[in-house]
């Protein structure tokens, strides 16, 4: 089976009127818009970007979109969770004011920012999935309460798992910080001890007595420890830390397991998106500007987030000549197509429908 995907060519260097109308014709023939009534909860999924990196999708390329969307329900509104590791997007206070740093406002965007999974990525809901790696999925907690979900993702290469598109966005971008950990490691977490204030926070929301205090610092006990992540949560220093075990295999599939748990597990309505601009080796979550692989190759959008990745990944090789993702990654990034493939989320066969050609 093919599903259908998108295509409309675009460049970062366009000016943001253009890249709006861009992104609205691509996301047209997906869009049932009579669907939607004053009652419908509207995600818009977006990465709002890391300090010193510019390579997010700014709000001005969705805001003629979101007019549109306006003119059927006023519950819309973006969202992001936060980050397994510590910086400004690991807590929801600093996440919004980063947001609002790269243009995320209600004044500039008519729309709120709320971050899905609480002020420390602690609120989650789980999903049932039974599925090779991942039994029960730790998404996000606000998602669970929504009707439709858009999904907007910047395609860029990454060091863990080839590459990062929609099948990221969802599996790692949706779920909480305990579904994070699930994804990243089979090993508990640890304590730096010279960090460690010794303020006992920890303790009290470690639900198994795993963690106790020692005379500078507190330990935990991995005999008693679940790997539930509270701890890595609640730290208001970051003293305990993610040791990162599992291997780029092993991520990908379950990352493919989580992004079913949203796509399907949540019986939602959804549109996916992925930009083919300013393409790096490295994600977004760098904080610094890296130099682009390949030329801006244009804006894709599918039901599937299966197709829409491979898509994706065949447009910039092709772009490139050669497997680029693979040689500069060294990884081996078919793995999370092909798993998702195979548990359901989606397929890898797509028929490419070039809008400029209409």
């Amino acid at each position: 089976m093919k599903s259908k995907v998108y295509f409309l060519p675009a460049h970062y260097q366009e000016s943001d009127e253009v890249l709006a109308q861009k992104t609205l014709r691509v996301t047209e023939p997906l869009l049932d818009i009579t669907s939607l009534d004053s009652s419908s909860y509207v995600a818009l999924k977006i990465h709002f970007g890391e300090q010193g990196n510019h390579g997010f999708i700014p709000p001005t390329w969705i805001k003629t979109l979101i007019n549109l969307l306006l003119t059927r329900t006023n519950r819309l509104f973006w969202t992001d969770t936060n980050t397994l590791y510590t910086g400004p997007r690991s807590n929801s206070a600093e996440h919004l004011l980063l947001a609002a740093q790269h243009g995320f406002t209600l004044e500039e965007t008519k729309i709120p920012v709320i971050i899905a999974d609480g002020l420390v990525g602690r609120d989650k809901y789980e999903v049932d999935l039974h599925l090779p790696h991942i039994q029960k999925a730790k998404i996000a907690s606000l998602l669970a309460t929504i009707d439709y979900l858009l999904c907007f993702s910047h395609f860029t290469g990454h060091i863990l798992t080839g590459f990062g598109g929609t099948i990221k966005n969802l599996g790692m971008g949706c779920a909480s910080r305990v579904g994070k950990l699930e994804q990243h490691s089979n090993v508990h977490p640890w304590v730096k001890a010279k960090a460690c204030r010794n303020c006992l926070l920890c303790l009290t929301f470690c639900p198994t007595g795993a963690i106790i205090a020692e005379e500078n610092h507190v330990r935990i006990m991995d005999e008693h420890c679940l790997g539930c992540g509270e701890c890595l949560a609640v730290c208001p220093v970051g003293a305990i830390k993610l040791r990162w075990s599992e291997s780029a295999e092993l991520v990908q599939r379950k990352m493919a397991e989580y992004a079913w748990a949203i796509h399907k597990g949540l019986h939602l309505q959804a549109i996916y998106l992925n930009y083919l601009v300013k393409i790096t080796k490295d994600c977004d979550c760098i904080s610094k500007e890296k130099n682009y692989i390949v030329e801006d190759i244009g804006i894709l959008s599918s039901h599937d987030p299966v197709a829409i990745d491979q898509a994706a990944v065949d447009l910039v090789n092709q772009q490139a000549g050669e497997d680029i993702i693979r040689k500069l990654t060294k990884i081996n990034w078919e793995i999370q197509l092909e798993h998702g493939e195979t548990i359901g989320l989606g397929y890898r066969q797509y028929e490419l429908v070039n809008l400029s050609a209409e």
